[in-house]
């Protein structure tokens, strides 16, 4: 059974739906893959006879190939969005994925995160052809914490050159504005003063691919595996670190809050909906821990 064909209407609609929600190319297509993968789950199963049951009967067997709580909740999130779709645009009139609970991620769990030394070391491992687009890209991260996708959606207009501050599109469709440290600005200045020719002379895009395109997320975390890569290579095997591009904002927001940010300034920076997501950040180094004991001084009795 193809399922193209047997939901064709379902699925197009839905697409049509998440760009006019403004979702990002990335998350259509993700979207679109996990309710491909729920659709397949069903049999031929009609969507007006699809109930609660089915949904976390496909949920169950996701968990059971042993994907992360993170992607099953992304699934359901998927699933979800997929029935909302469907009832706004008078297609259904109800989402059997609502009201089923998330799973449980681990909140409290610690970000990986390097310190400004590693920070410093991760730079200087950046090399190759492309050096100076990569170094703006992963200081953007770093030093101002976009995430992978906002550094993906960058035009040359978001940059306000006399303000010294970059626009930024982030999640939930809202823009926030942030200030350029003076110390990234002559390696913002210096990539774009070296933009590749992008393949169309319209392009906007800050940051262009060696095809002449976008640089897509794909690329800045393929770039990022391989930069992380070369900053572990003398690091044993069984000591390296789960690094990856989104570690960048984490080392952000720990050297802003470790240098006395308050929280909600933190939260405004990195354009977080809550400051419940922020609290993550705001863990203790054992180093840290073991100063603060060291200050208590014991007096016993005589």
């Amino acid at each position: 059974m193809d399922i193209n064909e047997e939901y064709e209407e379902e699925l197009e609609a839905f697409l049509i739906w998440m760009k006019d929600a403004g979702y990002t190319p990335y998350t259509q297509k993700s979207y679109l893959a996990d309710v491909r993968q729920f659709l397949d789950s069903l049999n031929g199963k009609q969507l007006e006879s699809v109930k609660k049951l089915h949904v976390v009967s496909f949920l169950t067997s996701v968990r059971e190939r042993g994907v992360s709580d993170a992607t099953r909740n992304r699934k359901h999130a998927a699933v979800s969005c997929f029935f909302k779709a469907l009832i706004e645009l008078e297609l259904y009139t109800a989402n059997p994925a609502a009201g089923i609970k998330k799973s449980k991620t681990e909140k409290n769990r610690e970000p990986v995160y390097l310190d400004e030394d590693d920070l410093q070391r991760f730079l200087s491992a950046i090399d190759g052809k492309y050096r100076s687009r990569n170094l703006a890209v992963f200081l953007l991260m770093s030093y101002m914490g976009l995430r992978v996708g906002e550094v993906h959606t960058l035009n040359l207009s978001d940059y306000n050159v006399e303000r010294r501050s970059l626009r930024v599109f982030g999640k939930g469709r809202k823009w926030r504005n942030i200030p350029v440290p003076e110390g990234v600005v002559p390696y913002l200045d210096l990539a774009l003063e070296g933009r590749l020719t992008p393949w169309r002379s319209k392009e906007e895009a800050m940051f262009i691919s060696q095809k002449g395109r976008r640089l897509s997320i794909r690329g800045i975390q393929q770039i990022a595996a391989d930069t992380f890569a070369r900053f572990q290579s003398e690091v044993p095997a069984a000591h390296r670190r789960p690094y990856s591009s989104h570690k960048l904002r984490h080392s952000f927001a720990t050297m802003l809050l470790r240098k006395g940010a308050d929280l909600r300034t933190v939260q405004e920076l990195l354009g977080h909906s809550s400051i419940q997501t922020t609290t993550v950040y705001t863990h203790i180094t054992s180093r840290e821990k073991e100063v603060a004991m060291s200050r208590l001084q014991l007096h016993m009795p005589q």
